[in-house]
């Protein structure tokens, strides 16, 4: 939105190094969490954002991550050995805005590859773990993930097209499987992919932003989940994003693959193939 200074950085800073999980070498979620993929990719996130990444022991944060990374190709969140197509992306994007993505390149990056192709199913979507049933926010991480590899092949393109398309509702939200409510997290899962195979205007682009506008607390600021119920972070941060990649004015391009600013993946020279709406006036 273009108001980086609206959180005091050395605060911001602070906290997410008050976050460091020194035995495991890498971040967890709150002071004193173990560390995870998602919130380690978090912290990255937001050092980088804030010019912070200096900051971090990148030798172990990289040490960290690869132990992660399981014979099947997947990798696990965490030392106790969840598995899901979440942390995979969570691994593949903190390794590339480490610069560090050629520690998993050859076979390993095959293994990861072929992990993903495994979880991509006759719709075209992809689920959390082989065998899964396809979600958008699965389908996000997977094509974001293959993107990132520079391996879009391994995606059939028109098929996962429809797919996504479909998530739209007549009340244009977007739900993430077929029968299901709409919610505005979707308007980041289902357009990220979308701009990513350069499929958006496959959706009422005006019903879309209508509902997501619908879901504002015009009082208290902020976007919920659908129109009526409180808003929260998650659902703002998602909201806005999906308003980016439809072209809504006043807003800074997002970067669907990483969902950041686009200029600063620019910056770092890791733009992908992706196009979102031009900006509207």
């Amino acid at each position: 939105m273009g108001h980086k200074e609206a959180l005091p950085r050395e605060e911001t800073i602070e906290f997410v190094m008050s976050c460091w999980d020194d035995e495991a070498g890498a971040f967890g979620a709150h002071p004193d969490h173990d560390a995870h993929l998602h919130s380690t990719l978090s912290a990255i996130q937001i050092l980088l954002m804030q010019n912070a990444l200096d900051r971090i022991d990148i030798h172990r944060v990289v040490k960290f991550i690869l132990s992660l990374h399981q014979p099947s190709g997947v990798f696990a969140g965490d030392s106790f050995g969840e598995t899901d197509t979440r942390f995979l992306y969570c691994a593949v994007s903190a390794l590339s805005l480490l610069g560090q993505l050629h520690l998993l390149d050859g076979e390993a990056k095959e293994r990861t590859v072929n992990y993903i192709v495994r979880c991509r199913n006759f719709d075209g979507g992809f689920g959390s773990v082989v065998g899964a049933e396809s979600h958008a926010a699965q389908v996000f991480v997977c094509v974001a993930a293959l993107a990132i590899l520079d391996r879009l092949d391994a995606v059939d393109e028109e098929t996962l097209g429809w797919w996504l398309c479909e998530r739209q509702l007549p009340n244009g939200g977007l739900n993430g499987r077929p029968e299901k409510l709409e919610d505005v997290c979707y308007s980041f899962w289902v357009l990220s992919a979308m701009s990513i195979l350069d499929k958006i205007p496959w959706i009422d682009v005006d019903k879309l932003i209508g509902f997501i506008l619908s879901a504002q607390d015009l009082e208290g600021g902020g976007i919920a989940d659908r129109p009526g119920d409180m808003a929260d972070v998650f659902h703002t941060l998602f909201g806005v994003a999906g308003l980016s990649l439809l072209g809504y004015p006043g807003l800074q391009d997002l970067d669907p693959v990483y969902c950041m600013p686009a200029d600063l993946i620019e910056k770092k020279g890791l733009r992908k193939p992706w196009k979102a709406l031009e900006r509207r006036t």
